[in-house]
């Protein structure tokens, strides 16, 4: 029986979201601008191809000379219409924000490199500290729950038709986008661009989820009472799931703890002492609520 009717639910969810929006807006904005940043410091003036329409942008600068913003404005306005289309109203509003704000910044931080005097001569540490700069800021934008509009329009309109996940999706973009950009610019500088696009989304990621300072330990064991005793002797809590083997259809029970990534290693050798017999799976844990 559901206590809260469906109207609850969505209010709810309405009241969240308003709470929260002078926030996300100010984090998004941030965002947005840090990776506007990395982008005209490091990125740019090395013609590295991080992807995406400021990848494009970059491999015609280098061919033609026309402005990046211009380009990304460009495209991000061809991409809306294409959303529009074929993504429908609700999903191009998600992403109409940053396919407008971004190229502003790009243009407001063009000249960036005339009042902050960073050597970038040294491709790799570009690379490095570009990748880390703008995957941060595509975190906090992503966190937001915004994007900076561009190939995610791309991404979401092969997900929708390919039926794969946007993670698929977004490597096939900006994959054929980095490799192509070798055609132009030079191996090297594709080379350098991959190790970008890999730090990029790695730092996106640790934004996003955060990074994991606790382990959750899920275990089998014929020996519950003693591993559950050793768990509880070092200071944790226990749940206990009911289970169903699905072989040998045989009622289990599950044991599931968390507790600090340093109290990883002796929970671990613990439950090989007490039952080296045992399964458990253990997996990173980004956020613990509630509890005794």
């Amino acid at each position: 029986m559901n206590l809260f009717p469906k109207s609850h639910n969505i209010k709810v969810l309405n009241e969240v979201m308003k709470k929260s929006y002078k926030k996300r807006m100010i984090q998004f904005i941030i965002g947005v601008f840090i990776v506007a940043l990395s982008y005209n410091i490091f990125i740019a003036p090395n013609d590295l191809v991080p992807g995406g329409v400021g990848g494009i942008a970059i491999v015609l600068n280098s061919l033609f000379g026309i402005s990046n913003s211009l380009v990304i404005f460009i495209l991000n306005a061809f991409l809306l219409l294409l959303s529009l289309k074929s993504l429908g109203i609700k999903q191009t509003k998600a992403n109409l924000l940053g396919s407008i704000i971004f190229p502003i910044f790009v243009r407001l931080t063009e000249n960036i490199n005339v009042w902050l005097q960073v050597d970038t001569s040294h491709l790799l540490l570009s690379a490095l500290f570009g990748g880390i700069l703008y995957g941060l800021g595509a975190g906090l934008t992503f966190k937001a729950g915004f994007t900076t509009g561009g190939t995610d329009i791309i991404n979401q309109i092969i997900s929708k038709y390919l039926k794969i996940s946007i993670g698929k999706s977004m490597y096939l973009s900006d994959g054929l986008i980095v490799i192509s950009s070798a055609l132009f610019i030079g191996i090297n500088s594709m080379m350098y661009s991959i190790v970008i696009l890999y730090i990029i989304s790695l730092m996106s990621d640790k934004v996003v989820l955060g990074i994991s300072d606790s382990k959750a330990f899920f275990i089998i064991t014929d020996r519950e009472e003693e591993v559950k005793d050793f768990i509880l002797k070092m200071g944790h809590g226990v749940t206990v799931f009911k289970a169903k083997g699905g072989f040998k259809r045989h009622n289990e029970e599950v044991l599931m703890t968390v507790l600090p990534t340093k109290e990883y290693y002796n929970l671990k050798e613990g439950i090989k002492m007490i039952d080296p017999e045992a399964f458990y799976i253990i997996t990173d844990t980004y956020e613990v609520f509630g509890g005794e």
